[in-house]
């Protein structure tokens, strides 16, 4: 009905509108004091005044004391309240899961880290998850009914037409199809799935070098060769929730993988991906190549070929970058990014150098010349992204004071 509770432009309306306002700005500049509310937000000191007390009063913000030190009188600084919510992330790999709880404002207040080693699980993987989660809230000094929400980050992607998972056959135990419903019964909160390498573009998005960018690529690569799609502002999943499973993309340079969900692997993933590097390594004759899991060795050798001007370590880091962007091509030829943001260990560990030359190559390759950056999360950035996700579904329904 026309001029009903909750129709837009209503008091109620406005005024939930003016509290979701001053909260985001709350969390972006941390204590405000009431004048500098009204300031950014244009409202007057007697309804920033009003704001604030109704925001108080509904347990979502917090007087923290005062600006002391500044000419004139101390102001009242407010700030959101850290305990109006709790939200959490999992991020799963086939040897490990890693649990973390954050509260409202963001910062990590719990982790924890459950080692899951083996082909086959020890334990079912609604155990895993919860024992994970459960870590990770007995660590902040919870409960599990705190939390609000959680965000699981795997490889590959549930199907949203069957709940399966795909694109991910190294990922054991995880592949039933009524598993959902099994972690749905054993959780007492909403449970959201998202790709690993997805989760990596939102904290970017959100945190790192992609802010204020709505069309970009995001390429990982750790464990697996991975990308996120990022196009006006949204992830782009596709169909079967497989969109930016390069790895399995043919290249030039590389075998025709054919069967490649059973091999689990694809062209592009043979020819750059991390398990790639030691062989390449030995091919161009670098030296004695360490043993070790296949990602921190890569990264190793990354690292180390970036200290070097010349000789087989530098034709190493020269043939890698050839090979990243061979597969970078096709991406930026059909997309045409505004901007490619390379993360995972395999990249980062290249610094400013290995980047420099993956640019110099893509513009050799493809006519669409997108600028390249290194991600700036590089602190378990699956995960961070995770509780981004968690948490901004969080915030929607805690600060809403429209209801």
């Amino acid at each position: 009905m026309a001029g009903s509770a909750g129709t837009p432009g209503t008091p109620r309306v406005l005024r939930a509108m003016n509290d979701r306002a001053a909260l985001d700005l709350l969390l972006e500049h941390g204590p405000l004091s009431r004048t500098r509310i009204g300031k950014l937000t244009g409202l007057s000191k007697p309804t920033a005044s009003q704001l604030l007390a109704r925001l108080e009063a509904a347990g979502l913000v917090l007087a923290t004391g005062t600006s002391e030190g500044r000419p004139g009188p101390s102001a009242q600084l407010y700030s959101v309240n850290p305990a109006a919510a709790y939200a959490a992330g999992i991020d799963v790999t086939p040897v490990r899961i890693r649990a973390a709880v954050a509260d409202v404002t963001g910062r990590t207040v719990g982790e924890f880290e459950l080692a899951t080693p083996g082909r086959r699980p020890a334990r079912p993987v609604v155990r895993q998850v919860t024992d994970a989660l459960d870590g990770a809230v007995k660590a902040a000094g919870l409960a599990r009914d705190d939390v609000r929400r959680l965000v699981v980050a795997t490889p590959g992607a549930f199907d949203p037409t069957t709940g399966r998972l795909r694109y991910a056959s190294h990922l054991p135990g995880w592949h039933s199809p009524a598993l959902l419903d099994e972690l749905a019964a054993a959780l007492p909160m909403p449970v959201e799935y998202e790709n690993d390498v997805n989760l990596v573009a939102i904290a970017e998005q959100r945190l790192g070098a992609a802010r204020g960018h709505g069309d970009f690529v995001l390429l990982w690569n750790q464990e697996g060769l991975g990308a996120a799609l990022v196009l006006g502002g949204r992830l782009h999943r596709g169909w079967t929730g497989g969109a930016g499973e390069v790895g399995f993309l043919p290249v030039p340079g590389a075998p025709l993988v054919r069967q490649v969900t059973r091999a689990n692997s694809g062209g592009y993933q043979e020819l750059a991906g991390s398990q790639a590097l030691p062989a390449l390594a030995r091919e161009l004759g670098v030296g004695e190549v360490p043993a070790g899991p296949y990602p921190e060795v890569a990264a190793d050798l990354v690292a180390t070929a970036a200290d070097h001007v010349s000789g087989p370590w530098r034709e190493l880091l020269q043939t890698y970058a050839t090979r990243l962007a061979t597969g970078l091509a096709s991406l930026v030829s059909v997309l045409d990014p505004e901007l490619v943001v390379l993360s995972g260990a395999a990249l980062a560990s290249g610094g400013e150098v290995l980047r420099a030359l993956v640019q110099a190559e893509l513009e050799e390759l493809a006519a669409s010349r997108p600028r390249l950056v290194l991600g700036d999360v590089t602190e378990h950035p699956v995960l961070r992204g995770a509780l981004e996700s968690a948490l901004a579904t969080t915030r929607d329904e805690v600060f809403d004071t429209s209801r």
